[in-house]
Order: structure tokens, then C-alpha cells, then sequence
């Protein structure tokens, strides 16, 4: 199912209205397969809710112009396992400029890269970096029902599908990253990854569903982040696999930063532990077989400005006489990948 471009707004919401019903009717046909009804309908009522924030948004015209200005084409060309790509520039006869512009128009890009149509779309993050950090180190996602919380405009999700997870579901409450993940589904509109308008605290409790739940670059921003662990782990069926992505800090068991504002320029950053500390919170939040599997500390190459998102980036965040600290004094940022099981 492809979608046109109409000239007036009105159109442009009738033909995002038919994105969303066939969206709708798809997850909904998905989640009814695994998900227990009650849920499923609690589910949907966020779909709906977040689509409607969605049509209200103000940026709404510039973003959904920009969508439905695509080539409409069928694509065949496609690869999600070792990057994410859709068509190539010999795909349509419409001008990379005119596609580029397109694709600006949802501009800020901020988690990727991505590649349509012959564009490279070269966003703030190289989100295949961290990839392929976490890669190496998951139990196989081939035949597996996926969730990823906080999937921004679905970078992970795409790379989640190219290793055979049987369907991806990501969790965010962006409008912005909404539709710049209907970019990929414009050309992949059957594929069994799906976009849901809504946060963690809103999904039921207890679904126990799930075989793996990815949580990246979330629990910083979480005030509660042991309630976040437990939250995860209620989704995840007997057996299943937790990968939580998250800033740490150096220290023993006993050490943890919480930041007097702002940390990196972010006000909402609450708790930073340590590696011992956080297999602590994971634990006692009921995983098993905890192990962290990766530390990186994020470099200026991996995070930065760029054509695709103008703004302040990492270098900025940094004390530009010591970068190994932020601008406010503390450790600069650095990641681990935490393992565990149910």
C-alpha cells in the first residue's frame, strides 16, 4: 500500500489517516496473536492517542509534506543486515536533490544512519556503532517477538528484523521520530516492524510476552529507574533476554551520580551508577545471569553535528580543555551494555 502526495492539508491528513489505519490494522492483527486481549485493546487506545498528538502537532505540514513528497515506488532493492537501506539512486527518476529535500524536511535526523533511495541520511548518532557493540554479545533474535523501549525514529528496529526477529515493536513518544520511521515504511509497508505512539509507563503490566526487550539510552532519563527495571522485566515471557543500554560511571558498588541539573547539557538526567551498582538494581529487580558485555565511552565521531541535525552535539557538552569531563564538571559519558535474563 502506497501513498500520494494531495495538494491541500486536508488531503495530507486523509492520506496520513490511511497510513494510520493500515498501521492500526496490522499491529493490531500482530499483538492479537501473542498479547492478551484486554492489553491488546489497552494498546491500540495509545496508538490512537498518540497519532491524535501526532495530527495536532504544529510541525505536522512540514514533516508529513516532507514524507509524502517520497517517490511513490515499489522497492525491492532492500537491505537491514548490515546497515539499513532501502532502493539505490537508479531505484526512481526523481532527483537525489529532490529527495534529500524531502527527507530535510523531518529534519532534526538524529539516530541512524539511513540510507533511501541513493541518500545518506547521515544523522547526530552513528547508531550502527552501537550495533554493533551490542551484537556480538545477544542470543539469537531469529523467530523472535522483540519490543524495543525508546526506539527513537527505529534505527534498531530495522537491524533487529535483518537478524530474523519474527516482529519488532518499538515504544517512543516523538512525533517527529513517528513519521521519520514512516519513511522506511513507506517502502516496507508488510514488514512486521511497527511504530507505537507511547512511553513505558503505559504499557500494561505483567504482559510477559516478549522474548527480547531492548531498553538503549533510556534509564538515565527515568526518575525511578529501578521501577523501569521492573516495568521491563514484566514484559519479557519465562526465559526471555533484557539488554539495557545506559550511562555508567567508574566506581565500586556503593558509587552513583546524580546530577545537581544538567549533565552533558541534559536536565533530564537523574542517576548514573556504576557498573557493580546497576548489576545490584538488576538483580534485585529479579534478573538472573546479569553480565555487562560492553563499555565504550562515547567519542565525538560516534556523536555529532552534521547536515542532518544542526544543533549542539557532544563536542559541545564537553569541557573543551579536558574532554574526558562534561561542561559541568562531571565524567564525561560513557555506555554499558548490560545482559540478563528472566
Amino acid at each position: 500500500m502506497l501513498y500520494a502526495l494531495p495538494s491541500e492539508k486536508r488531503g495530507v491528513v486523509k492520506i496520513l489517516k490511511q497510513y494510520q489505519q493500515h498501521e492500526r490494522e496490522n499491529l493490531q492483527a500482530l499483538l492479537s496473536t501473542f498479547v492478551q486481549a484486554d492489553d491488546v485493546a489497552t494498546l491500540m487506545g495509545h496508538f490512537d492517542a498518540g497519532w491524535l498528538k501526532l495530527l495536532n502537532h504544529g510541525d505536522f505540514k512540514r514533516w508529513s509534506s516532507g514524507l509524502l513528497s517520497l517517490p511513490k515506488i515499489e522497492v525491492t532493492d532492500i537491505e537491514l543486515k548490515t546497515s539499513v537501506r532501502v532502493g539505490t539512486k537508479d531505484s526512481c527518476d526523481t532527483t537525489q536533490t529532490d529527495i534529500e529535500a524531502s527527507l530535510k524536511a523531518l529534519f532534526p535526523w538524529r539516530k541512524g544512519p539511513f540510507d533511501i533511495l541513493g541518500v545518506r541520511i547521515n544523522t547526530e548518532w552513528r547508531s550502527d556503532w552501537k550495533w554493533d557493540r551490542v551484537l556480538p554479545h545477544l542470543s539469537p533474535l531469529a523467530g523472535k517477538r522483540v519490543l524495543d523501549i525508546g526506539c527513537g525514529s527505529g534505527y534498531h528496529m530495522w537491524r533487529m528484523l535483518g537478524e530474523g526477529a519474527k516482529s519488532v515493536v518499538g515504544i517512543d513518544t516523538s512525533s517527529l521520530f513517528a513519521l521519520q520511521f514512516a519513511v522506511m515504511k513507506r517502502y516496507l509497508p508488510h514488514a512486521d516492524v511497527f511504530y507505537l505512539p507511547t512511553g513505558i509507563d503505559e504499557m500494561p503490566g505483567d504482559m510477559q510476552c516478549f522474548d527480547t526487550v531492548f531498553s538503549m539510552g533510556i534509564l538515565y532519563h527515568r526518575r525511578e529507574p529501578i521501577e523501569h527495571l521492573l516495568k521491563a522485566k514484566s514484559l519479557l515471557a519465562e526465559g526471555g533476554e533484557f539488554v539495557l543500554e545506559t550511562l555508567v560511571v567508574d566506581g565500586d558498588e556503593q558509587r552513583c551520580l546524580m546530577p545537581h541539573k544538567r549533565y552533558a547539557k541534559m536536565k533530564n538526567v537523574w542517576f548514573i551508577p556504576s557498573v557493580a551498582m546497576l548489576e545490584i538494581w538488576l538483580k534485585r529487580a529479579g534478573f538472573s545471569q546479569v553480565s555487562c558485555v560492553d563499555l565504550n565511552v562515547t567519542s565525538t565521531e560516534e556523536q555529532r553535528c552534521t547536515d542532518w541535525m544542526q544543533f549542539e552535539s557532544l563536542a559541545d557538552y564537553l569541557d573543551p580543555n579536558d574532554p574526558s569531563l562534561t561542561v559541568e564538571g562531571y565524567p564525561a559519558p560513557k555506555r554499558a551494555v548490560m545482559i540478563a535474563k528472566v
